[in-house]
């Protein structure tokens, strides 16, 4: 079954096009990546998906239905994202006593053993709290909704990596009790590689990656050695990038690697974040525009 189906989707902001004719579907209790850089579109997309902003052109539809001003789609559905905001009068139970209100599948016993486990302070008011209580106070959520469909837009970057970890950990037990639907909006890419089960990739608005994690696990290489070797091996193949040393050369290609014997050369695979920067900045290249940053700024990660 299909949690959401986007079809030529494109949003404009006065002159800028923050999506442009995303076609994208999300498996229903699947793990899915959401990745890309600074001003790719991320953000924009997870918006049109949870009703928080209106499509200028296309289809889109969560769980059958558009989400816009819909509280049958709007109620199976979670949004967590890094600069949250509160009531300046909240304290941390009064958060997840809002979100127990809106999420119907709201696991109580849950929420207070990641409480425990995230050290959070019930009583402490939000405003009160450190960036990483408060990427803390996100991820309770998050887990605890058990929403069948449940984003997040990079809400664990204030924890430290022990944190992380954690939070990591406990998506995918309880993921694996539990199942539903759960989209990571992240640039630690590595961090997550093994968690994600399908790769959406997008750069400029615009969809580059649209695959399952194990196909992209053998997407690419890259082969190093002599430049004559390497020249030869790589000869008809899709280049993603290249950077020389003197006589030795290394380039990342796609598709899977072959034999190299009695070649001299390095075959290894590529990393998905690897395969992520090398993508990104491929099709940029390919369109003649700077590698280095995207659209609203932001770097590779």
């Amino acid at each position: 079954m299909t949690a959401v189906r986007m079809s030529g989707v494109t949003k404009r902001y006065g002159d800028v096009t923050a999506l442009d004719g995303v076609s994208v579907e999300l498996a229903e209790n699947r793990i899915h990546g959401l990745l890309g850089r600074n001003g790719a579109g991320k953000t924009t997309l997870m918006q049109v998906l949870t009703g928080q902003a209106f499509e200028t052109a296309g289809t889109v539809e969560v769980f059958g239905e558009h989400p816009y001003e819909n509280a049958r789609v709007l109620n199976r559905v979670c949004f967590i994202k890094e600069s949250q905001r509160y009531p300046d009068a909240f304290r941390v139970k009064h958060a997840l006593r809002a979100a127990e209100l809106l999420h119907p599948n709201w696991d109580p016993a849950f929420a207070d053993e990641l409480m425990a486990d995230f050290a959070l302070p019930a009583n402490r008011r939000i405003k009160k709290l450190s960036r990483g209580m408060l990427s803390a106070v996100g991820v309770v959520i998050g887990l605890a909704s058990r929403a069948p469909l449940t984003f997040f837009d990079e809400p664990y970057l204030g924890l430290d990596a022990v944190a992380r970890q954690l939070f990591y950990d406990r998506l995918l037990a309880d993921y694996s009790e539990h199942p539903r639907t759960v989209v990571l909006s992240t640039h630690l890419i590595d961090e997550v590689s093994d968690l994600i089960e399908h790769v959406v990739l997008i750069d400029r608005g615009r969809i580059l990656i649209d695959e399952d994690a194990g196909t992209l696990r053998s997407a690419a290489v890259t082969v190093t050695g002599p430049v004559g070797a390497v020249e030869s091996f790589v000869a008809g193949r899709t280049e993603l990038h290249r950077e020389q040393l003197g006589t030795f050369l290394r380039v990342t290609v796609a598709g899977p690697g072959g034999s190299a014997d009695g070649r001299g050369l390095d075959v290894e695979p590529v990393t998905l974040q690897q395969l992520v920067v090398r993508t990104t900045q491929h099709s940029n290249k390919a369109n003649g525009q700077p590698v280095g940053a995207g659209a609203g700024g932001g770097e590779l990660r």
